[in-house]
C-alpha cells in the first residue's frame, strides 16, 4: 500500500494519496504544478520536506531495490554504450537478482524496440530509449512502478504498446503511478490526482 500524508515539498503543499496493488494512478497538472517532484518523492529519489511517503509502512526513501520501486525518470537515465537487453537487466544485477535476458529481449520487442536489443540504445530514437526505459521498469515485475510522462514521445501506434504493457503489469497486482496529461493514458486509470495551488 502507498501512502502519501500530507506532503510539502516545494509547489507539493498538503497532499494525499492512498493506493493499492493493481491499480493505475494518474497525477495530472500543469506544468511547473509538482507531477515530477512527486514522482521523485513516490520513487525514493527525495524525503518530503513536510509529511511521509510510505510504501508498506516504510518510507520509500528507504527502499534501493528495484523488485520494491522501479522508475521511468523524465531524463530516463538508460546507459547510452550499453544494448537494450543490458539496460534492462542491469538494475536486476546490481540489486543480486537473477537476470533475464531473454525475458528483457520478448519486451523489447513487444514494445516495438527489438532492435535495440542488441545494439547501444544510445542510437535510438527519444521516443524507441523512452520505451526501452518503460521495459526497464516493467521487467521486474516491482511492486510500486512510478513512471513520469511515459508516453511523452510516443506516436498513437508506440502509446498503445506502452500502455498495453503498464495495463498488463497492472493486471498481474503491480500499483503504477503515472504524471501525464495524455488522454489516451488517462481513460485506463483508477485514480487521478490533480496537482495545483493548494494540493
Amino acid at each position: 500500500m502507498l501512502t502519501v500524508e500530507n506532503v510539502g515539498h516545494g509547489v507539493l503543499d498538503g497532499v494525499d494519496l492512498t493506493a493499492g496493488p493493481g491499480m493505475l494512478v494518474a497525477l495530472t497538472g500543469h506544468s511547473g504544478s509538482g507531477k515530477s517532484t512527486l514522482c521523485h518523492l513516490i520513487a525514493g529519489f527525495e524525503r518530503p520536506e513536510r509529511g511521509r511517503v510510505l510504501l508498506d509502512g516504510t518510507p520509500t526513501a528507504d527502499l534501493a531495490d528495484w523488485a520494491r520501486i522501479a522508475v521511468v525518470p523524465q531524463r530516463l537515465a538508460l546507459l547510452a554504450e550499453l544494448d537494450g537487453v543490458e539496460n534492462l537487466v542491469l538494475p536486476a544485477l546490481a540489486a543480486g537478482h537473477p537476470a533475464a535476458p531473454d525475458r528483457a529481449a520478448e519486451l523489447l520487442d513487444r514494445l516495438g524496440v527489438g532492435m535495440l536489443a542488441g545494439r547501444p540504445v544510445g542510437g535510438g530514437s527519444i521516443g524507441e530509449q523512452q520505451r526501452v526505459a518503460v521495459a526497464r521498469a516493467l521487467l521486474p515485475g516491482a511492486q510500486l512502478v512510478v513512471l513520469d510522462e511515459p508516453t511523452g514521445h510516443q506516436d498513437d501506434e508506440n502509446a498503445r504498446r506502452v500502455i498495453d504493457a503498464v495495463l498488463d503489469q497492472v493486471g498481474q497486482g503491480t500499483l503504477v503511478v503515472t504524471s501525464t496529461h495524455d488522454p489516451r493514458l488517462l481513460e485506463h486509470t483508477s485514480l487521478t490526482l490533480a496537482l495545483g495551488s493548494g494540493s
